[in-house]
């Protein structure tokens, strides 16, 4: 191998590894960051330390750092002693033909999804800001459906959390699966509106998955979301953790189809120009070939 490439944490330390027994140089990519994430304490108990010191001891010592945002890149740099010119931005992408618009319908009879509905999709996490957007849901137009497609919780308490609060609203259905990604461009495909609530996002990879599927969205104005969603073009945002502000968004979308269809297309076009895989695999391809020549010239290779 010519050089390693780590993601997340879980990884980084093998990543560090392999770079000091072969020799070669290491491209780490952060997805998310520890100290930003101080919930994660009751999920990993006295590893959250552990973690924390393992993402600052590999970022500090990678050749290149990946940063999934500028606001990201902006975080590393303020937590981390890391070299500025040895952090770069790439956004992460999404395949615009696997997820694109779909007529097919099937998944929704089958799970009892009604239009019109809002749809969420995601963890169940503080970090996701649920329980906002249950917070939200008196507020919305009545007969308005509000789909969860949410599983995989951090811990069993916010999973029992939201399990006592879902029956609270009638017109709230939770999908606790993960579903297939034929089923997820389904929900994608006819939602009236995709709603992203969350207080910490470095990216938003389901923001571009909804953009994808023509699906208008309603987001946090936090972190990397505002690099992906575009305020009145591709999308709505609002303050994260305002239930209120929240629901009149999503409000405004389901009350005037005409500019979701606009804001859905506009998100489509968004995608296809900035956010493939085939450019985000070019940008990446250039910072291997700039890691190995910087470390072929730290080492006195020639």
């Amino acid at each position: 191998a010519d050089v390693a490439h780590a993601h997340t944490w879980y990884a980084d330390m093998a990543g560090l590894w392999i770079r000091t027994l072969h020799r070669i140089p290491l491209v780490v990519t952060l997805h998310s960051m520890e100290p930003l994430r101080p919930w994660k304490a009751d999920q990993l108990g006295s590893g959250y330390l552990l973690s924390s010191w393992i993402e600052k001891t590999v970022v500090e010592a990678a050749d290149r750092v990946i940063a999934v945002s500028g606001r990201m890149r902006d975080d590393i740099l303020a937590h981390f002693g890391a070299d500025p010119a040895r952090v770069v931005v790439i956004h992460n992408g999404i395949d615009p033909e696997r997820f694109r618009r779909t007529e097919q319908r099937d998944a929704l009879d089958r799970l009892g999804v009604r239009p019109p509905y809002v749809l969420f999709v995601g963890r169940i996490t503080d970090q996701k800001g649920i329980f906002h957007l249950l917070d939200a849901v008196p507020r919305l137009p009545a007969g308005v459906q509000v789909v969860l497609c949410a599983s995989a919780p951090d811990t069993p308490e916010i999973e029992e959390r939201l399990r006592r609060a879902v029956p609270g609203h009638p017109n709230v259905l939770w999908i606790n699966e993960m579903a297939p990604v034929d089923v997820v461009v389904q929900l994608y495909s006819h939602a009236a509106v995709f709603v992203c609530p969350s207080v910490y996002e470095p990216f938003g990879l389901i923001n571009l998955e909804a953009m994808a599927c023509e699906t208008p969205v309603v987001a946090s104005a936090v972190g990397g979301i505002l690099e992906v969603v575009e305020d009145g073009k591709t999308g709505l945002l609002v303050p994260p953790g305002h239930p209120e502000e929240l629901a009149a968004a999503l409000g405004r979308v389901l009350d005037n189809p005409a500019l979701g269809r606009s804001l859905g297309q506009a998100g489509r076009r968004r995608v296809e120009a900035q956010f493939s895989w085939a450019s985000v695999a070019e940008r990446t391809e250039h910072v291997y070939a700039d890691a190995i020549a910087e470390f072929k010239r730290s080492s006195g290779e020639r």
